[in-house]
């Protein structure tokens, strides 16, 4: 059992508050204080039995577990107890032991074990020999030893195992060691249903051609293939040791053998049936994928989920989310299915990518102006000035000297241009990537590095189009303020000076520039991210800072020579200084006049403005699209999965569930999810159709 949340346990709810929310239910006095009802507590506090028909054996056998003087009435230090239970590390084991000691003497007698599993619905369906040997081990011979807490954990955890394997002896009626496949269907479906995933029940268990030609189901087949199920999330551990932490790359069985080997309790029988489901279920041609085995692991007690601020589809799927905003979209979701996204959905998609990203573009930019302004001046210092002599000796010379001269605000001349440009500048390089990315991602999600590498390129070389009007405007109003006593230099009179074609200025040394650039840094990035994703393929936004961070540092440093290039042609020459004309003439100059080292001018000021820049941009971005997530039916952001203490059968969070009560419905849930344990809901059973 982990804790409730990530890292740490639930935090207790308030006192007054918790006693303010249990007024609001209390509608018995007793003894001058006040009490919920059995049916009040579960039906209107935790709102479970909401129909008419409802169990009243099974409300009372939840009530019970808060109840502890079995009274049938709950006082609030019994509500205020239970909220403390449900704080702890093992809440699910406490509460079941809890729903079982129905005395209240913290000891589970057989009988009481008896009558609880009697009023359950598996129980109904197929009847467990109580007088068992493996009952007997755990209350006695005469069955009447009491156990405790932590021997019914234990036996909790074995018991439903052991469940299995009676069901597979009532089916084996001659003893031979082998069921029918039908008797194994059933069985699955009952006793072993909550281990069934609805994508492995629908494509395995219920089709028709499931097991065809295996006319009989050993023993051990049965056990492997639950043992599997049981143990999917160590299946998990052993395709990520086999592929070193990527889940995009291909495992034959052979490969995760070979990993297993350190893991005596995987068996080769179950490694056979892993390869089979998923070449049944995802024709995988005896390699699998992380995401073949999302489709086979059960839902677990608390499941992956994404926080999100809005959660919206797209395309033919269920929701629950406001949809008022997005009638178009919904539209568009009721006559289109994933697989037939068209152009107009795809064009949806890449509006909705490129607002994101021209956002996130601008605050990237904003954090580190003044450092880009920096380099943009180092760059631009060369010989033959008239002044005679360098007028920064390094950047933090730089840095000190703008702020004496220049005020603080001069470290953010051309600011505003900036911001203007970059939105669509980063938009389009950043739908560009993805865009490019889903066009050449296989039908598993996988994309391969030459593949990364060109949608990079795509993306540096369409930025090209913002960039170069950006980038020349911007350098001569950084520029401006070099000169002693010049007049203030606005954006709007530097583009009427250059005009339509000299706002293309340099934009061959840009696209040398961009292009090298955006190819090295989105597969860095991806690459890195990945590395630093928890045991879950959860990015947490620190690591996707470090991600961009270090990407941008050889994709920056790289480059550096075309941007001083492209830097020289795009500022005006003042008197005396050299001219170039063109990008090999400048090449040339460069070298003859300053030396090699002069095209790698401004490399430290550019990483330091590059690499936080896309790193705050890619944060940046990426959280917008997990805040405001829209499905188009194409791929998302890797690494927004984050495991958070949410119930299985999600619904929106009671404002009185608070404190542990946050996670009352999860736990509850996990009691049939984990053990099997279901209450019937209604007074009747109802027919099967």
């Amino acid at each position: 059992m982990t804790a409730h949340r990530g890292a740490g346990y639930l935090k207790r709810a308030d006192t007054d508050r918790l006693y303010e929310i249990f007024s609001k239910y209390a509608t018995v006095e007793k003894n001058g204080e006040k009490h919920i009802t059995s049916e009040d507590f579960v039906r209107k506090f935790l709102g479970l039995f909401d129909e008419d028909d409802y169990n009243k054996e099974s409300v009372k056998l939840i009530a019970g577990i808060v109840d502890m003087d079995k009274d049938g009435y709950i006082s609030f230090s019994e509500f205020q107890a239970f909220e403390g239970l449900l704080c702890v590390p093992d809440a699910l084991y406490k509460t079941a032991f809890q729903l079982f000691d129905t005395n209240g003497n913290g000891l589970v007698a057989f009988d009481e074990f008896a009558e609880v599993m009697r009023k359950t619905a598996l129980h109904k369906k197929l009847p467990f020999n109580m007088e068992s040997t493996f009952v007997r081990l755990y209350f006695g011979k005469d069955k009447k030893r009491l156990v405790t807490y932590p021997e019914f954990s234990q036996f909790l955890h074995d018991f439903h195992e052991e469940y299995g394997v009676e069901a597979f002896k009532k089916c084996d009626k001659d003893g031979t060691g082998f069921i029918t496949a039908g008797d194994f269907r059933d069985i699955m479906l009952s006793v072993k249903n909550h281990l069934l995933t609805k994508e492995l029940k629908n494509k395995v268990i219920m089709a028709s051609s499931f097991l065809q030609g295996e006319r009989k189901i050993s023993f051990p087949y049965y056990m492997a293939f639950n043992s599997l199920l049981n143990n999917m999330e160590l299946i998990k551990r052993v395709y990520l040791n086999a592929t070193n932490g990527h889940r995009t790359y291909e495992v034959t069985k052979e490969e995760f053998l070979h990993s297993a080997q350190m893991m005596s309790q995987i068996t080769p029988l179950e490694v056979d049936i892993l390869f089979t489901l998923c070449d049944t279920m995802h024709q995988t041609n005896g390699r699998i994928i992380y995401n073949d085995l999302n489709a086979i692991t059960p839902e677990q007690y608390f499941k992956q989920v994404t926080r999100r601020v809005a959660e919206i589809k797209a395309v033919s799927e269920e929701v629950n989310t406001i949809r008022e905003p997005f009638r178009l979209i919904y539209f568009l979701e009721s006559i289109l299915s994933p697989e037939e996204r068209g152009v107009l959905i795809q064009i949806l998609e890449s509006t909705y990518r490129f607002t994101l990203g021209s956002i996130a573009g601008a605050v990237g930019a904003s954090a580190v102006y003044p450092i880009d302004l920096v380099k943009t001046r180092m760059q631009n210092q060369r010989t033959g000035s008239f002044i005679g002599e360098v007028a920064y000796r390094n950047s933090w010379d730089c840095f000190k000297k703008v702020i004496r001269h220049e005020g603080v605000f001069g470290l953010y001349r051309g600011l505003v241009p900036q911001l203007i440009g970059v939105a669509p500048e980063k938009a389009i390089k950043l739908t560009m990537n993805d865009l490019v990315r889903d066009k050449l991602m296989d039908k598993k999600g996988n994309i391969t590095l030459g593949g990364e590498i060109l949608a990079g390129a795509c993306a540096g070389a369409s930025q090209v189009v913002f960039t170069n009007p950006l980038e020349i405007v911007k350098i001569r109003l950084q520029v401006a303020g070099e000169i002693a006593g010049g007049g203030k230099v606005r954006a709007l009179s530097v583009v009427k000076d250059l005009g339509l074609f000299g706002l293309y200025k340099g934009a061959k040394a840009c696209l040398l520039r961009d292009v090298p650039f955006s190819a090295i840094y989105f597969p860095a990035y991806a690459h890195v991210k990945a590395k630093f994703a928890d045991e879950n393929g959860y990015n947490h936004p620190l690591t996707l800072l470090a991600a961009g961070a270090i990407a941008g540092v050889p994709a920056a440093s790289l480059v550096t020579p075309a941007d001083v290039i492209k830097t020289r042609l795009q500022v005006v020459a003042r008197s005396g200084q050299t001219t170039y004309n063109g990008l090999i003439d400048a090449t040339r100059k460069i070298y003859a006049e300053e030396g090699a080292r002069a095209f790698w001018k401004g490399a430290v000021a550019r990483v330091f403005r590059s690499s936080p820049q896309f790193a705050v941009t890619l944060v940046t971005y990426e959280i917008l699209q997990r805040l405001f997530y829209v499905d188009f039916g194409g791929s998302r952001p890797t690494g927004s999965e984050l495991t958070i203490s949410t119930p299985i059968e999600e619904t929106a969070r009671k404002p009185h569930h608070i404190g542990g009560y946050q996670v009352a419905m999860p736990v509850l849930t996990g009691l049939e999810t984990k053990f099997g344990i279901s209450l019937p809901r209604f007074s009747f059973v109802k027919p099967q159709n």
